[in-house]
């Protein structure tokens, strides 16, 4: 690949976030494209913050300056929110609306943000901003814990990634144990039908 193409994960323990980043290493490695990664999690078995970022290609060091992510890959609504500061103007948002609401959320001493007003705002300042529920999606491909394949499948399906849908599946299916290989593909698909039937 020539240049260089850096994706921000962002979203909370128990999303999957570290495995999908492992599916995109994974990808790159099969085509020989560079890649470098970092991750930082707080409390990730709580729910706690969870941030990911690949770098493909012409990339030296794995960190991501605000303003400079091509992609910023959203698990979860409000994480998604908090991460626009790092993508570059003209970027694309993928985002998750399913929340994974807090605890504090949970026992009402806290209001979970409207959705609908941060993906409003989100794409007015980001017009290439794809949404879906990747969690309603898993649910249909058979297990909800497959929201982060899904997410991998409508990933594959946006414009400039040095992948085609088959190499990001092939990663996909290198990536998962065995017994759930089947489900995981089921998920890709619907991922990548639905950001392609939009």
């Amino acid at each position: 690949m020539k240049g260089s193409m850096s994706i921000e994960m962002v979203g909370v323990g128990g999303q999957g976030i570290l495995l999908a980043s492992k599916i995109l290493g994974r990808a790159a490695l099969n085509k020989d494209i560079n890649v470098i990664m970092s991750e930082v999690h707080g409390m990730a078995q709580r729910g706690g913050v969870v941030v990911t970022s690949v770098r493909l290609g012409d990339a030296y060091s794995p960190l991501i300056s605000d303003g400079s992510a091509d992609i910023l890959f959203g698990f979860e609504p409000v994480e998604t929110y908090r991460g626009i500061r790092r993508l570059k103007k003209g970027g694309t948002v993928l985002m998750n609306l399913n929340p994974m609401v807090p605890i504090y959320v949970s026992l009402g001493k806290q209001k979970y943000p409207s959705i609908d007003e941060m993906v409003a705002e989100i794409k007015a300042h980001f017009p290439k901003t794809i949404t879906l529920n990747a969690t309603e999606l898993a649910e249909e491909a058979g297990a909800a814990i497959a929201a982060n394949v899904v997410m991998i499948g409508a990933l594959s399906a946006v414009e400039g990634l040095p992948f085609t849908k088959e190499e990001m599946l092939e990663a996909v299916k290198q990536s998962v144990p065995p017994k759930v290989v089947d489900l995981n593909i089921k998920a890709f698909e619907l991922g990548y039908s639905t950001v392609m039937n939009r």
